[in-house]
């Protein structure tokens, strides 16, 4: 048959950039309390003052990210015509980091110019952190406020976190005054950091809920109106799409692909409208997206979880205990030269991808000699792993 020509259309879509993951809205509606508790936390820095340490967390897609660069531009557009006060913010995003050494080397970097970066390995801990001093001190500036994003891939190894948020108590840190916002998208790890780092980044705390059903029709209401053209959409399908976000996980980003996915069906049909068939066949499109896309995203310490069970799988050993999952995961780490963290960590791991939904948990009782202990198996398709895990160069070596 052939290719068919590319020609523009123009019957569904008026502006579909407007759904993208990467468009950046003029307003973030339904976060107004998050929003004003975020500007109140960064108040001292138009005083004058030392700023607060911020910690958000919430899952992905509910606005933490969105909100940082909103209220980052404000502030920074705010504070220009007041010269006595000068702000450095640096935004690093630690998805691919796992240790507190990586993102201390890594801010070193965006703190240079390109010509003038440096290994981020090879370097004693001290030296690193040393350097780290050094650029910030450099700074002609009287504030900088560090962003470091997707903070929980960094796990257990959280001493940047303490370390940072107190440059200027400890005397590390002179002229310039230091803040730090964290951003988690993973509920439990604010409960696992030690209490030192609580007390030092948690000065001011922000949860991002799920947006509900109602919040997300909005959001799309306020989307939808800008990126398809007028009566494109029948009556219910936005709230439909909304409905359906709302029940797999409350993320606005989520309801948006839903939204744009049934746009692309409707174009690719040769329709003039979006009707409730397109929804939910985008629904079930986005939501095996979904788990590709977050089994990608997990931090290194649970693909090598995930590739431990993988191994037991393929020897028909699952559902297996977390001792057997330890053993194949150690391994794994030491391939691969990775830091092989403690049994606690994969636990840990396990529960973040058990209550992802990738694995099953069952509790098994044996009695007053056996005790209780929990096995587990993929509650997802193993290929679908598989796929994950090799898309990512450091883990592809494992399975080559």
């Amino acid at each position: 048959m052939g290719l068919e020509p590319f020609t523009p259309d123009s019957t569904i879509f008026q502006d579909e950039n407007v759904l993208r993951d990467g468009y950046q809205p003029d307003t973030l509606i339904e976060r107004d309390r998050e929003l004003e508790a975020f500007q109140s936390a960064l108040r001292p820095v138009v005083n004058g003052a030392q700023p607060k340490n911020l910690f958000l967390y919430g899952q992905t897609g509910v606005g933490k990210t969105l909100a940082t660069s909103m209220v980052l531009d404000r502030l920074a557009s705010d504070l220009e015509p007041m010269v006595e006060i000068d702000l450095e913010t640096i935004f690093l995003n630690c998805k691919s980091l796992t240790s507190s050494y990586q993102v201390a080397a890594h801010l070193v970097n965006e703190f240079r110019p390109p010509d003038e970066q440096i290994k981020t390995t090879g370097y004693p801990s001290g030296m690193i952190n040393k350097m780290l001093w050094s650029e910030i001190n450099a700074l002609d500036a009287t504030h900088c406020l560090i962003v470091l994003d997707e903070v929980d891939s960094i796990g257990n190894d959280d001493d940047i976190l303490y370390q940072v948020p107190r440059a200027n108590d400890n005397g590390h840190v002179d002229e310039t005054q230091v803040g730090v916002i964290g951003i988690s998208n993973d509920f439990t790890f604010r409960d696992n950091l030690s209490a030192r780092v609580k007390d030092s980044l948690c000065d001011e705390e922000i949860l991002f809920s799920p947006y509900d059903a109602n919040e997300l029709r909005r959001i799309l209401e306020q989307r939808a109106e800008q990126a398809f053209h007028p009566g494109v959409l029948e009556d219910g399908v936005v709230g439909l799409a909304a409905a359906f976000a709302a029940q797999s996980s409350g993320s606005a980003r989520q309801a948006l692909r839903r939204l744009y996915k049934a746009g692309d069906l409707a174009r690719d049909e040769g329709t003039d409208s979006v009707v409730e068939r397109h929804i939910r066949a985008a629904d079930e499109a986005v939501e095996r997206d979904k788990v590709h896309e977050e089994l990608v995203s997990v931090p290194v310490q649970s693909k090598l979880t995930l590739y431990a069970l993988l191994t037991l799988e393929a020897e028909e050993k699952l559902p297996a205990k977390r001792s057997a999952i330890y053993k194949r995961y150690r391994v794994a780490a030491q391939k691969i030269g990775a830091d092989v963290r403690t049994d606690r960590t994969v636990h840990d791991r396990l529960s973040q991808l058990t209550l992802k939904g990738f694995l099953d948990v069952e509790e098994k009782n044996k009695g007053p000699k056996g005790g209780s202990y929990y096995e587990y198996q993929f509650s997802i398709r193993t290929e679908l792993v598989r796929e994950a895990l090799q898309r990512d160069s450091r883990m592809d070596e494992l399975f080559n």
